[in-house]
């Protein structure tokens, strides 16, 4: 792990892309499936977790690891399907800022609580595979978010040291782990000013050019 090493992690869902009509209508098509009605408000307050504890939430005590399982996996691959039938785009800044990123010299990782299937479907669909040195999946964490985990994980694989490493986050959970993680965060989105994070933009094309080096530099200057 190097001091020199500076590292973005990027949360993906609401981040880099706004697939939620996807995981919407997913959702909503695998619980009717159920026998089972969900609501548009249950669903957006889901958005952020690991699906074993969004369906031990939303099925109850009384369901079933295997129904879990095969209720979340059957989900994920009417989402997959979604994807490859009709496309993503990245959100308006993400690709210009990926690149930008890397011809600076950062690594880069997409830090999600998304299965892998789905961070890969995405990451294709989009273009942006190449831009990435490393990906954290659901498979490769035990706790979700707001637990540091997948971030503390994301970091070590690029190299970087969680001082040197700055979140990118849709979430409040997000943001909450990456406080947890030691990481300066910034919130983006429609809700970023209510996530608590260091810097807070309603999209990626308002950052200006130089905030993710300002950001170290402040960082390094605040422990001095």
């Amino acid at each position: 792990m190097s001091e020199n090493c500076r590292a973005v992690l990027w949360d993906l869902d609401g981040t880099l892309v706004d697939s939620e009509k996807y995981h919407w209508r997913s959702w909503k098509e695998t619980l009717e499936r159920e026998g089972m009605t969900l609501s548009y408000e249950t669903f957006l307050a889901s958005f952020g977790q690991r699906n074993d504890t969004i369906l031990s939430n939303w099925l109850g005590a009384e369901a079933s690891k295997a129904d879990i399982e095969r209720i979340g996996d059957a989900k994920e691959a009417r989402y997959r399907e979604l994807v490859r039938l009709e496309g993503l785009a990245p959100l308006p800044g993400a690709a210009e800022w990926i690149e930008r990123l890397n011809r600076e010299g950062w690594r880069q990782a997409v830090a999600s609580s998304a299965p892998r299937l789905n961070v890969d479907t995405v990451l294709e669909a989009l273009g942006l595979s190449k831009w990435f040195q490393a990906t954290v999946s659901a498979e490769d964490v035990q706790i979700g978010k707001p637990d540091p985990q997948v971030f503390l994980i994301a970091a070590s694989r690029v190299g970087a040291a969680p001082h040197t490493s700055i979140v990118v986050e849709d979430a409040a959970a997000g943001v909450e782990a990456s406080r947890r993680a030691g990481m300066r965060s910034i919130g983006v989105g429609k809700n970023a000013r209510s996530l608590g994070a260091d810097l807070a933009a309603l999209s990626l094309s308002d950052l200006p050019p130089q905030t993710f080096a300002s950001m170290l530099a402040r960082r390094v200057a605040d422990s001095e």
